[in-house]
């Protein structure tokens, strides 16, 4: 499989999978603050808050909350809380390299 064709697949489960409970509860799980996630993942507070509210973000947005959480070993499945993955350093693709990265709300 191409790798841009893997990366637009992990893109879409991550997109599909990673909720706004999830970010939540992650955050309480690694004891951060709206403020501290922002600062790690580069999503603005106001944008956090939004989603958190299951309010409409970007999906690039969305990506750069996921990639950030699972680089501290959580991961994610629908319908479960976040769990800590061991060895596992997550599978979302680093937002950095998108095209829309700029637009990172």
């Amino acid at each position: 499989m191409p790798n841009s064709a893997m990366r637009s697949t992990f893109e879409r489960i991550v997109i599909n999978q990673f909720t706004p409970l999830h970010c939540a509860q992650a955050r309480d799980m690694l004891g951060w603050s709206v403020e501290h996630l922002s600062e790690l993942s580069k999503v603005s507070v106001p944008a956090i808050q939004r989603f958190e509210a299951s309010g409409p973000i970007r999906d690039v947005t969305r990506l750069a909350l996921a990639y950030c959480l699972e680089a501290e070993g959580l991961v994610f499945f629908p319908g479960f809380a976040p769990g800590r993955g061991g060895n596992i350093r997550g599978t979302t693709p680093d937002p950095i390299g998108r095209e829309d990265f700029a637009l990172i709300e």
